[in-house]
């Protein structure tokens, strides 16, 4: 079973940007596809990015492209999101996951979670 731990969030001005990490320990990491989602008080859990097992294909949703860049370093066992040009609409808590459908846009692919991290962009 594989476990994971994000970090990175916080409270930024709009405009920023911010890198959230996911730790991830347990089974090998490199043989996973990934992905980040995130939740707002109130809304259901939306798709932002995702990534192949050795990180060559990308997906992105909409709300993303060209802002946000989603990677991994298995050496490190770490999956990341850089986000850039922070935006209002981006503040809620990000959840790192792992699934065996590559480039997924369903959450309920997804088989193990992180806690989430909380990403607050203020005015």
């Amino acid at each position: 079973q594989v476990q994971l731990v994000e970090s990175g969030g916080g409270l930024v001005q709009a405009g920023s940007s911010l890198r959230l990490s996911c730790a991830a320990s347990g089974r090998t990491f490199g043989s996973f596809s990934m992905g980040w989602f995130r939740q707002a008080p109130g809304k259901e859990r939306e798709f932002v990015a995702a990534l192949s097992w050795l990180g060559v294909r990308t997906y992105y949703a909409d709300s993303a492209k060209g802002r946000f860049a989603i990677s991994r370093d298995n050496a490190k066992n770490t999956l990341y999101l850089q986000m850039n040009s922070l935006k209002l609409e981006d503040t809620a808590v990000y959840y790192c996951g792992v699934t065996d459908k590559e480039g997924s846009r369903w959450y309920y692919d997804y088989k193990v979670w992180g806690q989430g991290t909380q990403v607050t962009v203020s005015s």
